[in-house]
């Protein structure tokens, strides 16, 4: 396989000088660094909550609505909590179900694409049932889901990889009919190749380069997901904490007590935003076409 122009350019890089490899990676490619950076302090924030942010249930009433300040960083809200232990703690949530999210849908969604792209009989119905679910909003059937059980953090995992697994299924389903009208496919299939030898060795390595850079749209579309189901009082129970928790109960006291909604929506949004900006590099990193040209 012949090196790409981004690839060609590392290997003139100096084995012996990992630091200038390390500096034309982050030059070459900005957006890959900068949401991965995000998303690591993102991650590490969550893990070391407990020793930083401290309690996010102690209620102290004579603390309540208290601006930022030096005592208090974000400010408190209702009910006197710590606004910046509780965003910190909230973290967790959107974290935890855009990670799952991503990885369920991705492994559901790339076994019934490699069906449906493989076996044509399957593939018209199968592809049905995938457009009926796409045309529900994913929010709606989110909801619906969640109303006919108990609220959890379970359960809204499961109410948003249901909507999201058909976006999975067109991205590998494109991708395996592509792949297979390939003569090398073709020649493998009339030597007398077996099928789920064929599959794992010519097809499904191909899919996963698309199929991460979907994952991660797909993790961001469940955070905003989440945090609008909890906003709504669909999400998690509200006396945990996340984001859209955090947001519904503050949106009471918005005119006098603004950061308890600024606050944790900026936070919402530069999550969503490092995930995107990373799904746009690995994107740009990994498609060839798109790679000559950097």
């Amino acid at each position: 396989m012949a090196l790409t122009s981004t690839t060609a350019n590392d290997a003139l890089v100096p084995a012996g000088r990992p630091l200038a490899r390390i500096a034309a990676f982050v030059r070459r490619n900005p957006t890959i660094v900068i949401g991965a950076v995000l998303l690591v302090g993102l991650i590490a924030m969550t893990l070391a909550a407990p020793w930083i942010a401290g309690d996010p249930f102690r209620q102290a009433p004579v603390n309540r609505l208290r601006p930022p300040s030096e005592r208090f960083w974000f400010g408190t809200d209702q009910f006197g909590r710590d606004v910046f232990s509780r965003t910190v703690h909230g973290a967790r949530v959107s974290l935890i179900v855009g990670l799952t999210v991503a990885g369920l849908a991705g492994l559901i969604g790339l076994v019934i694409g490699l069906v449906c792209g493989y076996f044509r009989r399957i593939d018209g119905i199968a592809m049905r049932v995938m457009d009926g679910i796409m045309a529900i909003p994913s929010i709606l059937l989110a909801i619906a889901l969640i109303t006919l059980t108990r609220p959890g953090l379970g359960i809204v995992i499961a109410a948003i990889v249901i909507p999201e697994v058909p976006r999975i299924v067109r991205v590998v389903r494109a991708v395996v009919l592509s792949i297979r009208a390939q003569p090398y496919v073709e020649s493998a299939i009339a030597g007398g190749t077996r099928t789920a030898k064929l599959l794992a060795r010519h097809i499904l390595p191909n899919t996963l380069a698309p199929l991460i850079v979907q994952a991660t749209y797909v993790c961001a579309s469940a955070m905003l997901i989440e945090a609008g189901l909890s906003f709504l009082g669909a999400g998690v129970p509200p006396e945990i904490p996340s984001w859209g928790n955090i947001i519904a109960q503050g949106r009471t006291f918005f005119q006098i007590a603004p950061w308890t909604i600024f606050i944790p929506g900026a936070f919402l949004a530069i999550t969503v935003l490092a995930v995107n900006m990373l799904g746009d590099g690995l994107r740009d990193r990994l498609d060839p076409r798109l790679a000559r040209r950097m």
